[in-house]
């Protein structure tokens, strides 16, 4: 018999410091043996049976390889490290193989552990190359199974159970460990080859190199049992970094997606597509291996997920994707303006881009405007390493940050940009309700409750059940829970009661009372108390203290209005915007214009934020608004000048306390500014207005 890929196999068998059998290299410890044998085939000759000890950096054996080994960490002291016994491996096969008249020779190990999850694995991790014969194997127990499909399922298969099927009268305990399972292994391949098997080997197992680049369309089909999610990865790992953790498995084309947070940056996990379920298998078996000082969480993950983060649909990115084998360069914080002849000259002649103005990609908004990201093809490492070192230096006024990116990156960056806003767009407004009936009170009434301290888990549900027998007492779309500026729950929430005797009963029954695993304080409070904390303000024993986002003469006059129900979102329209009353207005509130769905009919829940302002302009985000002509009516009954339609306010936190107008206008250059119809609107200084009235593209108030 011969082979298609050669005429010879060398059997090959190891063992690590840690676990054995079906979970080696599960536990990321070193080989510290190798036990090996030429058998030519077409001859049924073998070589001299060779048992080389291998030196680990970590010599403290488990107690399982003690007991089955029988090895010692002072024998294993005296052995040579691993690049050597590969390098003397290598001598004595070809020394075996010339004499057997033989040059080429494919190995032979029992299952697939040893080459996949220990050799290439280790290897990589110690920074040394494998010959190319460790790419190319066959794997004996798949291969037995193709001989005598009656035999045990491969999963099942072992070096003893083979022999048992064949009635090999071997004894185990007769040979040293390794010894016993090289000449076994030999002997099942010895009888595969006889003349009522008659069985050939043709079909050896790969590994891949290198991982290959390449783009997904999400019309593709991912099969689930392929794909996994690996968590905890340095924020600046590559795809290459991902590969090389998996080295040894074969991971499918452009099959590592590196997830995104939502402010676009890398959140420590990654999506892996390997090419069969074998594959997956294997890499769950590197659960909480390391890269570098971190360990690595893989877990299951499915088609659905791959897709979602790296299938993409645009023609530009299958164009701009369609060069193999290229690196991608991620450039971030670009310079609006900045054209593709600024990025090339950026990058210099050093770092020359694949095709060059066609190796370029800018993200961008829908509507055209620049993000400051692009995308960058370099067609080999020694390029991409070049522009690499120029992270952080200066395009115009900005520095630059240049990472390693990925194909699936690309699609989900382009994916996040245009194909939904950064914010959910809100349910178009239909019924209008002049006035709103479900308003929060403004009197100084003590018919409110604040409940401090809830846990942050805790839904409208939990506060009903605390409230107890007082659910009763409580006001139609009177529980207010309040949101922190992130949209989550901030341990609050404002209850409005029947009457001020209900609230006190309320505050004194429930004051304290346990809700899951935290104690709740119930203060009693007034509407108008409510309102402050509702808009920001701070309630505590020093009295209230003004919302941030109001100037101190327009907070103690305040005027609220209607909290928005939970499928208005957490922001309120433009007509809303608070307005502040003059010592000559009128004590009878004016009807307020607001608009609610038909849906948000609850019974008790409102959810509110602490500010009243949007953080983006309503004109790219599609907030709730009243009809242009409920807006003009409001305006002229109340005489209180309202927002322009396409208008917004914007508030900025965080400014350093030295931040004046001109860094305020550099930071958000490129955006529109608002008309002179503010000028009415909001008190403005001398220097804010001549800012204003000053022919500059937008300006923020």
């Amino acid at each position: 018999m011969t082979a298609s890929h050669s005429d010879s196999l060398v059997v090959l068998f190891g063992a690590t410091a840690g676990a054995y059998g079906a979970k080696l290299g599960s536990d990321e410890r070193e080989l510290i043996l190798l036990v090996w044998q030429v058998v030519d085939l077409p001859s049924k000759k073998v070589g001299t049976l060779h048992k080389s000890l291998v030196k680990a950096d970590n010599l403290d054996l488990s107690d399982q390889c003690r007991e089955v080994s029988g090895l010692t960490p002072e024998g294993l002291g005296k052995a040579e490290p691993l690049d050597r016994v590969l390098q003397q491996f290598s001598q004595l096969v070809s020394s075996d193989l010339k004499v057997l008249g033989r040059s080429s020779y494919t190995l032979c190990s029992d299952g697939q552990l040893l080459i996949r999850q220990v050799l290439h694995p280790e290897t990589s991790k110690k920074n040394f190359l494998l010959s190319d014969c460790f790419y190319s194997f066959y794997d004996l127990r798949k291969e037995f199974h193709t001989c005598y499909p009656s035999s045990a399922a491969v999963k099942d298969q072992t070096i003893k159970t083979m022999a048992e099927y064949l009635g090999l009268g071997t004894d185990e305990t007769e040979e040293d460990f390794g010894v016993w399972q090289v000449k076994t292994m030999v002997a099942i391949i010895f009888s595969m080859l006889s003349e009522s098997s008659d069985h050939v080997f043709t079909e050896p197992e790969t590994v891949k190199y290198k991982y290959e680049t390449g783009p997904c369309s999400k019309s593709e089909t991912v099969d689930s049992e392929t794909v996994i999610r690996a968590r905890g990865l340095p924020w600046q790992s590559s795809d290459q970094d991902i590969a090389r953790f998996f080295k040894g498995l074969n991971i499918a084309k452009g099959g590592v997606a590196l997830c995104l947070n939502a402010q676009g940056r890398r959140n420590g996990e990654a999506l892996v597509r390997f090419v069969n379920s074998e594959q997956r298998d294997l890499a769950l078996e590197r659960h909480k291996h390391h890269m570098g000082s971190r360990y690595i969480e893989v877990y299951k993950a499915t088609g659905e997920e791959f897709l979602k983060i790296a299938g993409g649909t645009s023609n530009e990115v299958a164009q701009f994707l369609s060069k193999e084998n290229q690196v991608i360069i991620r450039m971030r914080g670009l310079p609006f303006t900045a054209t593709q002849e600024d990025v090339l000259g950026f990058l210099g002649p050093e770092c020359p881009v694949t095709g060059g103005k066609e190796g370029l990609l800018f993200v961008k908004y829908p509507d055209g405007r620049p993000t400051g990201d692009a995308f960058v093809l370099f067609s080999c490492e020694e390029y991409a390493q070049n522009a690499l070192k120029k992270h952080k230096e200066i395009l115009g006024k900005r520095y630059i940050e240049l990472f390693r990116s990925t194909a699936a990156e690309v699609q989900q960056v382009l994916n996040r940009y245009m194909s939904t806003p950064l914010i959910p767009t809100l349910p178009t407004p239909i019924i209008p309700v002049i006035p709103p009936p479900y308003t929060i009170a403004t009197g100084s009434i003590r018919d409110c409750v604040r409940l401090r301290g809830l846990p942050y888990t805790a839904g409208i549900d939990d506060i009903l059940e605390f409230m107890g027998d007082a659910t009763a007492d409580i006001k139609p779309h009177g529980v207010h829970m309040v949101l922190n500026q992130q949209g989550r729950p901030s341990g609050d929430a404002f209850i409005q009661m029947k009457s001020a005797d209900k609230a006190f009963m309320v505050a004194q029954k429930c004051h304290k009372k346990m809700m899951k695993d935290r104690y709740v304080e119930v203060f009693q409070c007034s509407g108008e108390e409510m309102n402050f904390v509702l808009m920001g303000g701070t309630l505590n024993r020093s009295g209230l203290s003004p919302p941030p986002c109001l100037s101190p003469p327009a907070y103690a006059a305040f005027q609220t209005a209607a909290v928005i129900p939970a499928e208005a979102a957490l922001y309120q329209p433009q007509a809303l915007l608070p307005t502040t009353r003059t010592p000559q207005a009128s004590t009878t509130a004016p009807p307020a214009v607001t608009y609610y769905p038909a849906q948000a009919a609850q019974l008790y829940m409102n959810y509110t934020a602490y500010y009243p302002s949007p953080p983006v302009s309503p004109t790219t985000v599609g907030y709730i608004a009243a009809p242009p002509g409920a807006v003009a009516a409001a305006a002229t009954a109340t005489h209180t000048p309202i927002l322009p339609q396409p208008g917004a306010l914007v508030r900025m936190q965080g400014l350093p306390y030295n931040t004046g107008m001109k860094e305020i206008l550099s930071f958000f250059q490129g955006y529109q500014y608002a008309p002179d119809d503010y000028n009415g609107l909001i008190q403005l200084s001398d220097q804010a207005r001549s800012m204003l009235q000053a022919p500059k593209e937008w300006v923020c108030l």
